[in-house]
């Protein structure tokens, strides 16, 4: 398994790759690797040749009173867990090296990114995009793979890669969660004993929603209604919003007619989780 840090010698690797015919496939993390990472590595395994995963810990995403600094990182257990997936390379830059001191040109999303998160955390989706572009440029995959649980960022990441035209085709991975439900992610570990018993609590009330809607409910505000009350019964949680939309715009809806995400964000403290659901379709 390769380690490359710097961003040419990807693009080289890269070249080199397609010149020989194969078929690279891209997993972008943020590092700290969890079942649910591992779970992509297999898709992009299947569709690809080669496997890349990029381990980045990108600062233009976070805001300024973010997590940035205290993000979860092991790159010890990142490089095992690479290496035991089959995992051909990681692409494991410095900060520097992707932004240097006087860099400029940033990529914007301007419609599926204006709600949900991309409303509360300004300049959060400029960021994803942006990394995002750069790892597509360097290194050149056929096939990218992201997961449901960032549901408007995958959304996001493929209007971008449609309106950019990058000719990569973006796969989706389904939520990975652990056995009581919790939506696996890195800042899980940020949860004490006592929030992460109740966070499972997020996936029940989307499952609650679902059974509404399974039962005649279309209504979207009694919908968000019943799920906010839900939320509010869930000690230690504070709801940052509960939306739901249409599941390609992103746009909210009155009514559940075609295909719609419910999607939500909570506080556990200082600690933000997200999780959604699809109704219809």
């Amino acid at each position: 398994m390769k380690i490359i840090r710097d961003p040419k010698r990807m693009q080289a690797q890269a070249a080199a790759w397609r010149a020989e015919g194969k078929r690279i496939g891209l997993v972008p993390t943020m590092g700290y690797l969890h079942a649910g990472h591992l779970s992509l590595v297999r898709l992009a395994a299947a569709r690809a040749d080669v496997v890349v995963v990029s381990i980045f810990v990108n600062p233009t995403q976070f805001g300024p009173r973010e997590d940035l600094n205290r993000y979860p990182r092991d790159f010890v257990r990142d490089r095992s867990n690479c290496r035991g997936a089959g995992v051909d390379a990681i692409f494991y830059p410095a900060a520097a090296a992707m932004y240097p001191p006087d860099y400029s040109v940033y990529v914007n999303e301007e419609r599926l990114s204006a709600g949900l998160c991309g409303a509360r955390r300004p300049g959060h989706f400029r960021g994803v995009c942006t990394v995002v572009a750069k790892l597509f440029n360097l290194v050149s995959p056929h096939v990218a793979v992201f997961g449901e649980k960032d549901a408007q960022q995958l959304r996001v990441l493929r209007r971008m890669t449609r309106d950019l035209n990058f000719p990569i085709e973006i796969v989706a991975g389904p939520i990975a969660r652990e056995p009581d439900g919790l939506a696996l992610s890195s800042r899980n570990t940020y949860l004490t004993p006592a929030q992460r018993r109740a966070a499972p609590e997020l996936r029940r009330a989307l499952e609650e929603t679902a059974a509404r809607y399974s039962a005649g409910e279309r209504s979207a505000a009694r919908l968000r209604a019943a799920l906010r009350r839900r939320l509010a019964r869930i000690p230690g949680a504070r709801v940052d919003y509960v939306e739901l939309v249409d599941d390609a715009t992103l746009r909210p809806v009155r009514r559940v007619e075609k295909p719609a995400l419910v999607a939500l964000a909570v506080w556990f403290g200082k600690t933000r989780l997200i999780d959604n659901l699809r109704l219809g379709g």
